[in-house]
């Protein structure tokens, strides 16, 4: 699967990866960086965090004339490539491209990380999101919310996850709690084993990533229950949002965000937010990254701070509650 995943990546990205580097400082703002810039991602390569990344290194590179490079700094579920950036010169040569559960769940879920995210980094901005969506096995039975929720009246109700403390996991408890549905949570090592017991009908419902299982969905492998998102998307339109079964208050998508070491001057990191920006709107990118399943969605640094901010409270609440906490 990630051989795939990487080889039809290398073919999105070709037209990009062969177009001639722009003359140093032609495309990029006052404050821009002027020496190479690596750019931080603490997984292995050719996930959606990854992808981003290589758009970013390429198109940083053509329009400063400097080198700008992807290191995938793996280990300790990403804290080591997190805490290799707090630890480097903050004048945005050094970035950081992460997923949203290392910023707003981990610190809550694990103990004595040794970075504090409000204290030492400075958000630049949220790169794009990516729609997460509950599926359920057929030998379960159920095409609706409705349907779910009526099951786990009779009795219990099994979910999977890719993992205790996973925004997945996390948005399945908010679900259980409003409707107070008696779901058991079973945790994987991450979706595709999760993905193949849902198949082989060991487990009732999947709360996982579109992107991962959407094979899955039109080969008729799985029933596509509900999306966790506000809105519908178009790969599966016909899929409904768990808003419109009655959880109004449930809104959840993967997302991906751009950070700096915490004492960036503010010239440096709005010349950075500002070409991201225009890197990430160019129609030709967009199309790029529909074909990954991810949509460009932009913020400014002082909103996307807002963001990690409300989405940690919100997490932190619900692993309260619910007593989790890492294995």
């Amino acid at each position: 699967m990630l051989i795939t995943r990487r080889r039809m990546l290398a073919g999105l990205m070709a037209p990009l990866l062969c177009a001639p580097l722009a003359a140093h400082g032609q495309n990029v703002p006052a404050g821009f960086p002027g020496q190479p810039m690596t750019l931080v991602v603490p997984f292995t390569p050719g996930g959606p965090v990854d992808v981003l990344g290589r758009i970013l290194a390429q198109e940083f590179q053509t329009r400063s004339g400097q080198p700008a490079t992807v290191d995938n700094r793996t280990g300790g579920a990403g804290n080591i490539g997190i805490d290799a950036v707090r630890k480097s010169r903050p004048d945005g040569t050094t970035l950081l491209l992460i997923p949203a559960g290392n910023l707003t769940i981990n610190p809550t879920l694990m103990k004595n990380l040794a970075f504090d995210v409000e204290r030492d980094f400075a958000p630049i901005t949220l790169l794009a999101t990516a729609p997460n969506i509950v599926v359920a096995s057929r030998q379960f039975g159920a095409a609706t919310m409705s349907d779910v929720l009526a099951r786990a009246k009779r009795g219990r109700v099994t979910y999977g996850s890719p993992g205790v403390g996973s925004q997945l996991h996390l948005t399945m408890e908010l679900v259980k709690a409003s409707s107070g549905a008696d779901f058991v949570h079973v945790p994987y090592r991450g979706s595709s084993q999760a993905l193949n017991d849902l198949v082989g009908g060991h487990v009732d419902l999947l709360a996982t990533n579109l992107t991962a299982t959407l094979g899955a969905i039109k080969a008729g492998g799985v029933t596509p229950i509900a999306l966790t998102t506000a809105t519908r998307n178009a790969l599966v339109p016909n899929v409904p949002t768990l808003a419109e079964a009655g959880f109004a208050a449930i809104d959840v998508a993967s997302w991906y965000g751009l950070l700096a070491p915490r004492a960036i001057p503010d010239p440096v990191r709005d010349a950075i937010f500002a070409v991201t920006r225009d890197v990430l709107m160019s129609s030709a990118i967009r199309e790029l990254l529909d074909a990954q399943g991810l949509t460009v969605s932009i913020e400014e640094p002082t909103t996307f701070a807002a963001r990690i901010r409300r989405e940690t409270e919100l997490w932190a609440d619900v692993m309260k509650k619910n007593n989790i906490s890492a294995p």
